[in-house]
C-alpha cells in the first residue's frame, strides 16, 4: 500500500513509519518538524520505501508534491504538536494545525478515496468528572483555558473528521491516545 503519515518524524509517528515500512509499505512521511525531530527517521532515509515531504499541512500540499505520491491507499493523521510544554509556546499553531491542517489532510484522504485514521487524545475529555471514560462521555473541556488549543483543537478535528466520514462517505477513523511515552519522546515533552 501507499501511505502517507502527517508527522511522521514525531515521536509516535517515527515508530508508525518504522512498522509500515517494516511490512513493506511505501510511507510518505509529511513533517515540518515544528515539533517532530528529523533525527528520529534519518534511518529511513535511503530506502526506496520511505520518502519525506518536508511541509506545513496548514498549507495545501503543492500539485507537484502531491503527483510525486501517485495514488495514495491510506492516510495517518498524526501531525500535532501534544506537549503541555508547546501549549503556551505555541498555541496558535496548534490550533491551527488541528483544525485547518486537518481539513487539508482530510482533502487530501477524499480527493484520493483512502482510508483516514486521525490520532486525537484523552484531552478530548478535558478534565473529566468521570472515571474512567466511555465513547458516550462527553467530557468537561475549559474551551477559553491555556489547554484549549489542544484540547479544543482536538475535539474539532474529531468533529470535521466525522463530518467527513457522514458527508463524503470517508473511510475515516479516530483513535484516542491516553499518555503515551517512550524512545524517541523529547525529553522535555513535559
Amino acid at each position: 500500500m501507499r501511505i502517507v503519515v502527517t508527522g511522521g518524524a514525531g515521536f509516535i509517528g517515527s515508530h508508525l513509519c518504522d512498522v509500515l515500512v517494516g511490512q513493506g509499505h511505501e510511507v510518505t512521511a509529511v513533517d515540518n518538524f515544528l515539533t517532530g525531530n528529523p533525527v528520529n527517521i534519518a534511518h529511513l532515509r535511503g530506502n526506496p520505501n520511505f520518502r519525506l515531504i518536508e511541509h506545513d499541512i496548514v498549507q495545501p500540499l503543492s500539485a507537484e508534491a502531491e503527483a510525486s505520491m501517485g495514488k495514495v491507499d491510506a492516510i495517518f493523521h498524526l501531525a500535532s504538536p501534544a506537549s503541555p510544554a508547546d501549549f503556551s509556546r505555541i498555541p496558535l499553531d496548534i490550533a491551527i494545525i488541528n483544525s485547518q491542517g486537518t481539513h487539508n489532510v482530510l482533502e487530501w484522504a477524499r480527493k484520493h478515496d483512502a482510508k483516514y485514521l486521525i490520532t486525537s487524545t484523552s484531552e478530548a475529555y478535558g478534565d473529566p468528572l468521570v472515571h474512567p471514560q466511555s465513547e458516550e462521555y462527553w467530557g468537561n473541556v475549559n474551551s477559553t483555558g491555556p489547554r484549549a488549543c489542544y484540547d479544543e483543537g482536538k475535539r474539532f478535528s474529531e468533529a470535521i473528521t466525522s463530518v467527513y466520514v457522514r458527508e463524503h462517505r470517508l473511510y475515516g477513523r479516530i483513535v484516542r491516545i491516553f499518555n503515551t511515552y517512550g524512545p524517541l519522546m523529547n525529553q522535555y515533552d513535559g
